[in-house]
């Protein structure tokens, strides 16, 4: 029996993949971007994330928080006990949905990945999966049906900088999935304080023909509560405004 961490389950999404899709967050992820919007998927272990806005002072923290403001991230569960909730909206999936591994890197998890992945398609479930691309696994990659990846910043210094990763291993990892044929929809997180090398990054992507569209994503602070949870301190970036963004629009592309 495989087991793994999961920090979350969501179901009826929307925006992991196409069509309604129900998205598996696993724990742990040898990247730390600085904007992370999901920073309680970066370690592999189990936290506790502290909302004081949220306690109501019973003094029942030993029995469990029952006003929602000590929140345990992550769990373990069986490959089984996984696609027992993904099955739950198969009947929502159609034609286009399905389940989106996501974290977290998911690869970190390979084994347990590779697992529920077999169990999904098992189930004639469509599978997709949300990575940085560090890691590349052949075996995965052919079951996987998408794959969606960031390419979050150019230059190899800087993605050090802001990730604490160099990018050499993750663009050789898109050109080994163009070998492959494997659909990908590529990424870029759109952080105005930070020169990313879009045009640089698009030009890329283009000569890369199993790449179906590029997509920017404005920064949000979506992570910003769960980085004050965590007790870590604000990332200090800001939301891109309508302009920027409108100015970045020649770069995007999709291929039908």
């Amino acid at each position: 029996m495989i087991n793994g961490i999961v920090a979350d389950i969501q179901r009826a999404s929307v925006h992991d993949g196409p069509g309604i899709r129900t998205t598996i967050f696993l724990k742990g992820c040898p990247l730390h971007c600085a904007w992370c919007h999901n920073p309680e998927c970066i370690d592999f272990e189990p936290q506790t994330m502290y909302y004081p806005e949220k306690c109501i002072g019973c003094g029942l923290c030993n029995e469990g928080c029952f006003s929602g403001a000590k929140v345990i991230c992550g769990r373990e569960m069986t490959v089984e006990e996984v696609v027992k909730q993904v099955l739950l909206d198969k009947d929502y999936y159609g034609t286009d949905g399905g389940v989106t591994f996501s974290g977290g890197e998911p690869l970190a998890q390979r084994e347990f990945l590779s697992a529920l992945i077999d169990a999904c398609k098992e189930q004639g479930i469509h599978c997709a999966v949300e990575t940085s691309l560090i890691y590349f696994n052949e075996e995965i990659f052919r079951k996987i049906d998408l794959v969606m990846a960031d390419l979050k910043i150019w230059d190899d210094k800087l993605h050090k900088k802001y990730t604490g990763v160099s990018n050499g291993a993750i663009k050789e990892h898109f050109r080994k999935l163009n070998e492959m044929n494997i659909p990908v929809i590529a990424r870029t997180p759109v952080i105005p304080e930070i020169s990313q090398g879009i045009e640089q990054i698009s030009e890329f992507l283009k000569k890369l023909s199993n790449v179906r569209k590029y997509e920017l994503l404005p920064y949000h602070p979506l992570g910003s509560a769960k980085r004050e949870a965590l007790g870590i301190e604000p990332d200090g970036f800001t939301i891109p405004s309508a302009e920027y963004m409108k100015g970045l629009e020649k770069y995007v592309f999709i291929r039908e």
